[in-house]
């Protein structure tokens, strides 16, 4: 089967880029130093090949991706980075389940689901969830006090993982690692849990790093010049020709638009629309057209209604869980297809 043979908008990963993207981090960050986060591509397939690179514990965002990794045997230390206040799924799963608190609240509520083990999440800067870093010890000791086990502390900052300056990235790394050491040395434990893939080799004070973006990149990333490789892309045909433009049927539906505009090589992205994706094409574009007529390479204002092109996501996460199923390809050759099934709570 060839990527021809696709209905689009299609999501596709490259094989050899993926393959490329595993193995780096593996020798960066090898067995129990990286936690892939499993939110970035919520799919079981792409799972096991993390896990054969030596990476057997797994970080979730949500309910249903501890319970899809438990299901499929990846249940060896799955942590959910998240606070819930319903954990009775989670005591029920057959896996080593650990679960991020932040509050006596989700401390109750992990006591009241069969949960034994916990992280403390700790505020880093970035105003989401975690409590103060004063009050981490506080709360460890309530934790304790219920008879849960505390691994440690986590602590994401997620808001120095996407600047562009690495000078900077790496000063506000410093800054939020500070504040988690210090709630560690509070705490206790094991773990300290933290980093992204922006900030993977400049996090050396966390134990564990929760990178997930690395494994198919996107185009927010592609800008730090890490050494991972642009894996995920949406196979999209031209609908529309006109003088200066031409329309492609992938939109705000098929992408995660939260981090801007897609790229298309060789052309500008206009704007996006539902269902089109409205881009700039010119006599000098080189756009990677992948038609039916290999023979008669055409370049910019000679693109045809029912071309393929090639469509790069800013942002992977969404992307991928606007998606039921992920094609993987060896340029155009169709490898196979796996399900994206943790999408969904």
């Amino acid at each position: 089967m060839k990527t021809l043979d696709l209905t689009t908008p299609a999501l596709l990963i490259d094989h050899r880029a993926l393959q490329h993207n595993l193995e780096t981090m593996a020798a960066a960050l090898p067995g129990r130093r990286l936690r892939p986060h499993v939110k970035a591509h919520k799919c079981v397939p792409l799972a096991r090949l993390q896990a054969a690179q030596g990476h057997h514990g797994f970080t979730c965002a949500t309910i249903r991706e501890m319970e899809g990794l438990a299901a499929a045997g990846l249940g060896d230390d799955l942590l959910l980075a998240n606070e819930v206040v319903d954990a009775s799924r989670l005591g029920r799963l057959d896996a080593r389940v650990t679960v991020a608190v932040d509050s006596e609240a989700t401390i109750e509520a992990a006591v009241r689901g069969g949960v034994r083990e916990v992280l403390i999440d700790v505020n880093v800067g970035l105003p989401r969830c975690g409590c103060a870093p004063a009050d981490a010890g506080r709360l460890a000791d309530v934790a304790r006090s219920k008879g849960l086990g505390v691994r440690g502390v986590m602590g994401y900052e997620g808001h120095v993982v996407g600047l562009d300056d690495r000078a900077l990235r790496v000063a506000k790394t410093a800054e939020a690692m500070d504040l988690l050491c210090a709630a560690h040395r509070d705490v206790g434990g094991e773990l300290v849990s933290a980093g992204g893939t922006g900030t993977y080799d400049v996090n050396t004070w966390a134990s564990e790093i929760q990178a997930g973006s690395y494994a198919l990149m996107d185009t927010a990333y592609a800008r730090l010049g890490l050494p991972f490789r642009q894996a995920l892309s949406v196979l999209a045909t031209v609908i529309s020709v006109s003088s200066g433009f031409a329309v492609a049927d992938c939109g705000l539906k098929a992408l995660g638009m939260d981090h801007g505009n897609p790229t298309i090589p060789g052309s500008k992205v206009w704007f996006c629309s539902d269902e089109h994706v409205t881009f700039g094409v010119g006599d000098d574009a080189s756009l990677v057209v992948e038609d039916a007529a290999p023979d008669a390479p055409r370049r910019g204002s000679a693109l045809r209604v029912g071309d393929r092109i090639r469509v790069l996501p800013a942002h992977v996460d969404p992307t991928m869980a606007y998606h039921e199923r992920v094609v993987v390809v060896a340029g155009t050759e169709v490898v196979e297809t796996w399900p994206i099934e943790l999408r969904g709570w």
